[in-house]
């Protein structure tokens, strides 16, 4: 933008507030104006959108403070009239006069615009701005902040779902398979609008927990009760995972707390592929009837002379 066009422009009105607005001030009052303009919430509204681009520009240059600073003291300027007295006393004109005065041609002729001073040195570059010779890159709009909740199977499979940012209408976001909770996901584009394009989406991900299943990195884990019976004999069971059931082989002699593990059946990311860990837990009845008590009985009789404490006790004396 040429210096004339900051000088022509109050952008403090354009955003509605005072010149002394503080930073605070000027987003929120952006943000108010920019969610009632965006084009997405006035299709086909020409005068919707310009007044977008009004205040989109307004706001990036006070949002801004090097060029807030740069703003106020031109528009200081230009407001002042810096007028001086030439030789003889006469009004020698206005801040404009004196600059065209330098640079304008000998003997009276016609005389460079103040624009020409500031803005001829370094020329407005496609896109950019320009002021005092200096070309200033368009700025990207800032990036809008969200956050959404799925369940732990959309978490592991991944999942489609709509955001409402508050700017026109809501946000399409894909969750990639094997997101964790706390992690965010960018959705390029769907930013604030600034004079060099549209920022992001930064949505941050909830994963709601499941009465069954956890996550453990790329694993999953999942607790399976077995009978007492099941665990000394061994034997075949059935699991769940989050694509139906599934058999796994119980060996003979598994303790509680032993962990099995299906491969391939845990978190799926294109760059890794975790297991399903099946930790068993032996399941002790509370109530026998007379003939499983008295087998109980008769196993105990049995196994005597098994002590399962016996090494524990031996490495603590160690």
């Amino acid at each position: 933008m040429a210096s004339q066009d900051w000088l022509e422009k109050d952008f403090y009105a354009i955003l509605g507030v005072d010149k002394n607005a503080s930073a605070e001030q000027i987003k929120k009052a952006y943000r108010k104006l920019a969610r009632k303009y965006h084009p997405d919430a006035n299709p086909g509204d020409a005068a919707a959108e310009q007044r977008f681009k009004e205040i989109t520009e307004a706001n990036t240059v006070l949002s801004d403070p090097k060029q807030r600073q740069e703003y106020d003291q031109l528009r200081a300027m230009g407001a002042s009239g810096a007028r001086f007295t030439a030789p003889g006393g006469g009004n020698a004109g206005g801040f404009e006069d004196i600059f065209s005065g330098l640079f304008g041609q000998a003997g009276g002729g016609r005389h460079s615009g103040f624009s020409d001073v500031f803005g001829g040195f370094g020329g407005g570059g496609a896109g950019g701005q320009s002021f005092g010779g200096f070309q200033q890159a368009p700025t990207k709009g800032a990036d809008l902040k969200s956050a959404i909740t799925i369940s732990f199977a959309d978490a592991i499979r991944g999942t489609t779902t709509k955001v409402n940012t508050g700017y026109g209408a809501p946000t399409e976001v894909r969750v990639p398979s094997g997101v964790k909770d706390g992690q965010t996901v960018r959705v390029k584009g769907k930013g604030q609008q600034g004079t060099g394009g549209r920022g992001d989406l930064m949505v941050k991900v909830s994963v709601a927990s499941h009465p069954v299943f956890e996550r453990d990195d790329y694993n999953i884990r999942l607790k399976v009760p077995v009978s007492f019976d099941e665990a000394v004999l061994g034997t075949t069971i059935e699991v769940p995972t989050l694509d139906g059931t599934v058999k796994i082989g119980v060996p003979a002699g598994s303790s509680s707390g032993r962990v099995l593990r299906l491969r391939g059946r845990g978190v799926k990311t294109a760059k890794r592929t975790g297991d399903l860990l099946v930790e068993l837990v032996i399941e002790v009845p509370a109530n026998l009837n007379d003939e499983a008590h008295a087998a109980v009985e008769a196993y105990r009789a049995a196994t005597a002379d098994i002590d399962p404490r016996a090494e524990l006790i031996k490495k603590a004396k160690l």
